[in-house]
């Protein structure tokens, strides 16, 4: 398994909000423990929110505080897309000042998720291209709204898919969808996501393809 594939297992392990073990993780994952302290210190670099140390546990976190405000995930999210938008942007002053904004920003988050290193952007390695996702978003966003069906290139293959739940993990997007390729639901990250396109026609809730039905799955998942 590829190191930016198993952390975005443990990042579904985490989602829960329960505090797991290190132990527990590294036997899911089928690693040593000190590669789950390592992949634990870089999913906080990466600005997912975890918090948790060594010999006790590791959660992901709901929302995250900056003094004196407090700010939900998607309060956060929303300041990081404006940023990169315009530090993407032709505007040399309006781009570096986009960049210091975010360093700024950064500067006072919890201590656990202040330590990222010289840049900006959406993510740091292993998730570097996590900003590629920031252009599929709004058309995301629209379908789940409207009920639409995609079309997405992924690993070079072509996927016809249900957009159910965006979620967002600290500078990192997924999508829950309803596979209609493989008939199974699946937890897309969106920076790998090379082509999409909105099908015509609408989709309805139909048993064992919902979102409520994938949250049931999970739950299941995580309770045995």
């Amino acid at each position: 398994m590829r190191r930016a594939d198993r952390l975005m297992q443990i990042v579904q392990l985490l989602r829960d909000g329960a505090l797991h073990r290190a132990g527990d993780i590294a036997t899911v994952t089928g690693v040593s423990l000190r590669t789950i302290y390592r992949d634990m210190e870089t999913l906080a670099t990466s600005g997912v929110p975890i918090e948790g140390e060594r010999g006790i546990g590791y959660r992901v976190t709901a929302a995250i505080t900056l003094p004196p405000l407090n700010l939900s995930m998607t309060e956060i999210e929303a300041l990081h897309l404006g940023l990169s938008a315009v530090g993407e942007t032709e505007d040399t002053e309006l781009s570096q000042a986009a960049r210091s904004l975010l360093s700024k920003l950064d500067a006072v988050l919890p201590e656990d998720r202040s330590r990222a290193p010289d840049g900006y952007g959406f993510a740091i390695y292993p998730f570097a291209d996590a900003a590629r996702g920031f252009q599929h978003l709004p058309l995301i966003r629209q379908a789940i709204r409207t009920r639409q069906k995609l079309r997405i290139a992924l690993n070079d293959k072509l996927r016809t898919v249900r957009p159910l739940q965006l979620d967002y993990w600290g500078r990192l997007w997924t999508c829950v969808v309803w596979c209609e390729t493989s008939r199974d639901f699946a937890e897309v990250r969106v920076d790998q996501i090379t082509d999409i396109a909105t099908l015509p026609g609408l989709f309805v809730d139909e048993d064992g393809k919902s979102l409520r039905d994938f949250n049931a799955m999970r739950a299941k998942t995580q309770q045995d």
